[in-house]
């Protein structure tokens, strides 16, 4: 096998012999030596695009100004498997049954928090810019060349080593990749403004759109600009333009004025022509009467072919544009095409399309990125549910919700953040429709016999089945340790504060009751029983809380109402107060 060096010598004989690209594949792909690829076109996008492109402009802004009415929330994972079918479902499109189906998941895998050091740093990510300007910097780069950067800096020492306090959206027309070829695509970042200056890759997160030109020179390693898919398109309506102002500057006159009774001469005529500058133009002269004293005829120099066509190829290029930002023609106040619906539609499209994919790829890199140093279980979601435009789908998720017979009325007002209401039974209860009685084949067609019923009796019965016990009997002899398990939980939130999270007001009534040692009726004992029986799984500490208790939501909840040994206890009481 031959030797690194005689490879290294092979190469560099053959480097005469190739063209600079191929030289440079070779010292990517062999020598791994660290290599500088330069975006070359990143500027040229943002000049001729951004800057000097009122289209490209106008579709940046619509896009950023929608992205920046859109929340972001910081949650913990509880659980996993359902946050994995979460972060799929929320991924595509939002519909109606996206929202239902999201919100639901949402619940059972994710825990809201609020005032976290994850906050702070977004809220304000360094101290000259508010977290919408940092967003807007941020997309606005990315529709431009395809490539975003946050530089994130943190303390070299103290308490809060490993984390941030401050995120930049660095400029991608002044960054650079610095490659160790292969083995180590990304080394480091340089960046080149008032001077050169070297960052670790861990410190860059960069969110590049899809590329795929491999060259073997590492260009692969930037992100495509859109605007390099629409080049043509960007390159017409700048000349577009550009003709415009031209003919504009230096048109020619109007139209034609002839005699048909022979030339005029030059007097004549520049009398003829201050004539009709003085007399017959401006608004005070408008639907005056021409009087002429020769016969006259007018000439009018219209749009020819050319101007036509010039026309045609602007507006093809602004919709080729809006095609490739996937954003509606109609918003760009093209009102041949708009209307009271399709404006609706439009907007709804926008957000659909162009906003909610976008923040779906800054959020995936900021939770592999960022969030992680904050928290082994926190990540990042945005409240795509405040966008106006996606309320129709809510409405559309109500009707939805009170059809679902399967899911409790608790479940819904969960679903639709109203909160679970613990002190009305009834709502964890199925309810199926009337119309749902099974029914035989054979009893389908036959004759409907009249039945006598005694009501009186009927009520009576069902009354005594439901209150078996009178009702002002109470009971206070559950055993002590349901009391303590209630006080210990009562005595971790006044220890812990905003650490404990768990538990609704009723179920600190509850804790409050049995720590007191305050005597149940009836009615109480079965709603015990009944809590106990809808949180089964709480009574143990999960292992990740396994040090902190307190914020083990679910075991706090289970001993807010007296733990195992409350459980144990109704159960027991309930079963003797019905023998």
């Amino acid at each position: 096998m031959a030797s690194f060096l005689d490879r290294f010598k092979s190469i560099i004989n053959k480097s005469s012999q190739l063209t600079n690209i191929n030289y440079n594949k070779a010292i990517y792909n062999w020598l791994g030596e660290s290599i500088v690829w330069n975006p070359e076109n990143d500027d040229s996008f943002i000049t001729e695009g951004y800057r000097k492109n009122a289209t490209v402009y106008s579709l940046i802004n619509l896009i950023t100004k929608a992205a920046t009415t859109i929340p972001f929330q910081v949650y913990e994972i509880d659980n996993k498997n359902d946050y994995k079918r979460y972060k799929a479902l929320t991924s595509g499109v939002f519909d109606s049954t996206t929202i239902q189906k999201a919100a639901l998941l949402q619940k059972r895998s994710l825990i809201e928090l609020s005032d976290t050091e994850l906050h702070k740093i977004l809220d304000r990510p360094n101290p000259a810019q508010s977290y919408n300007a940092f967003i807007t910097e941020l997309i606005s780069f990315g529709k431009l060349t395809g490539n975003r950067y946050i530089y994130g800096i943190g303390p070299e020492s103290g308490p809060k080593v490993g984390k941030y306090s401050e995120l930049y959206a660095m400029p991608s027309q002044i960054m650079e990749i610095i490659s160790g070829g292969i083995m180590q695509p990304v080394q480091k970042y340089k960046i080149q403004y008032n001077g050169t200056y070297e960052i670790d890759a861990q410190d860059i997160c960069h969110i590049k759109d899809f590329n795929p030109y491999y060259d073997g020179t590492g260009s692969h390693l930037y992100g495509q600009s859109p605007l390099q898919a629409g080049l043509r398109s960007l390159t017409t309506n700048n000349e577009a333009v550009q003709t415009g102002v031209k003919y504009l500057q230096n048109q020619t006159a109007r139209g034609l004025l002839m005699s048909e009774e022979g030339d005029l001469n030059e007097v004549q005529a520049q009398q003829l022509k201050d004539k009709f500058r003085t007399q017959f133009q401006g608004s005070n002269n408008a639907g005056d009467v021409i009087i002429t004293p020769k016969k006259l005829s007018w000439v009018n120099f219209g749009l020819n072919a050319t101007d036509v066509s010039l026309i045609e190829q602007y507006n093809a290029s602004v919709k080729d544009l809006c095609n490739i930002y996937n954003v509606p023609v109609q918003l760009l106040n093209n009102t041949d095409s708009a209307s009271y619906n399709n404006m609706k539609e439009a907007k709804k499209a926008l957000y659909q399309n162009a906003v909610i994919p976008e923040l779906i790829k800054i959020k995936d890199e900021l939770n592999r990125w960022l969030a992680p140093m904050y928290g082994d279980k926190l990540c990042i979601e945005f409240d795509f549910t405040v966008i106006p435009e996606l309320q129709e789908e809510s409405d559309k998720v109500v009707d939805q919700l009170s059809k679902a017979w399967w899911i409790t009325p608790n479940e819904k007002r969960e679903v639709m953040n109203y909160g679970v209401d613990e002190e009305d039974e009834t709502l964890n209860d199925y309810y199926i429709p009337a119309n749902l009685i099974p029914v035989k084949p054979n009893e389908i067609d036959a004759p409907i016999e009249s039945i006598d019923i005694d009501v009186n009796k009927f009520l009576s019965k069902d009354i005594e089945k439901k209150n078996p016990i009178i009702k002002a009997d109470t009971y206070s002899t559950y055993p002590q340790t349901a009391s303590n398990n209630a006080k210990r939980m009562i005595e971790w939130r006044e220890k812990y504060g905003s650490q404990v999270q768990a538990g609704t007001a009723t179920g600190w009534r509850r804790a409050s009751m049995l720590a007191n040692r305050a005597p149940l009726d009836i009615e109480m004992l079965n709603r015990i029983k009944s809590f106990f029986a809808r949180h089964e799984g709480n009574q143990t500490i999960a292992e990740r809380y396994k040090d902190t208790p307190w914020k083990d939501n679910g075991y706090v909840s289970w001993n807010l109402w007296g733990g195992t040994a409350m459980k144990d206890w109704v159960i027991k009481k309930l079963n003797q107060i019905n023998e």
